[in-house]
């Protein structure tokens, strides 16, 4: 018997219907931004870790920094010391992906790594001293090193502060607010950088030519 007479399907064509049905259902709820908080949330994540990535890379360079400058300055002392306990501490730090959902212990480590740009600026100033030392090839090499990698945290913090708003707007925006009390309730706004002081979203000066 025709099955269009019967008004009944048989099982392939129940088969296609329903996953036509589901298809258009899938492709309606993406449409409407169900997979953006999730998405975004990743993107936060891993901006984090490029942040992150390029602190330790600075941390990294440091040591050769400092055993550079103290072969021709070793009497300034203080100043040595200063920037090797900032990195001690900044190092002493448990850092995961993690710390962006606390905002108490992102502060701490904001904190912990602006202390290591101050005792590396006040280091800088005493290069300007030793004439010899800035014409160093290795404290040159680590130099440009130390240029680049500031500017490239600059450009990770950038990115890191971008991927957390675009996500806190999801979260606080239709639809994304009702999708969020629906099946996110469990991921929270978070907190981004702040600037600890005057142009500190700017990369230091590192230039001693």
């Amino acid at each position: 018997m025709n099955t269009a007479l019967t008004g009944k399907l048989d099982f392939p064509q129940r088969r296609f219907w329903q996953t036509l049905l589901l298809s258009l259902l899938a492709f309606g709820l993406t449409g409407c931004g169900i997979n953006n908080i999730p998405t975004y949330d990743e993107n936060v994540k891993a901006t984090w870790a490029q942040v992150q990535n390029q602190y330790q890379r600075r941390a990294d360079l440091i040591p050769n920094l400092v055993k550079t400058v103290k072969a021709y300055a070793a009497h300034e002392r203080e100043t040595l010391e200063a920037v090797t306990e900032a990195r001690a501490k900044v190092n002493s730090m448990q850092v995961d992906s993690g710390i962006i959902n606390d905002p108490e212990k992102l502060k701490q480590f904001e904190a912990a790594q602006a202390q290591l740009s101050s005792a590396l600026s006040r280091l800088m100033v005493v290069v300007e001293r030793y004439p010899d030392l800035k014409a160093n090839q290795n404290f040159l090499a680590l130099q440009s090193q130390l240029e680049g990698t500031e500017n490239r945290i600059s450009v990770a913090r950038r990115d890191y502060i971008a991927a957390v708003e675009r996500y806190n707007r999801e979260i606080r925006t239709f639809p994304g607010r009702i999708w969020h009390t629906i099946m996110y309730s469990d991921m929270p706004i978070r907190d981004t950088f702040e600037a600890t002081s005057e142009n500190a979203d700017k990369a230091p000066e590192v230039d001693f030519q």
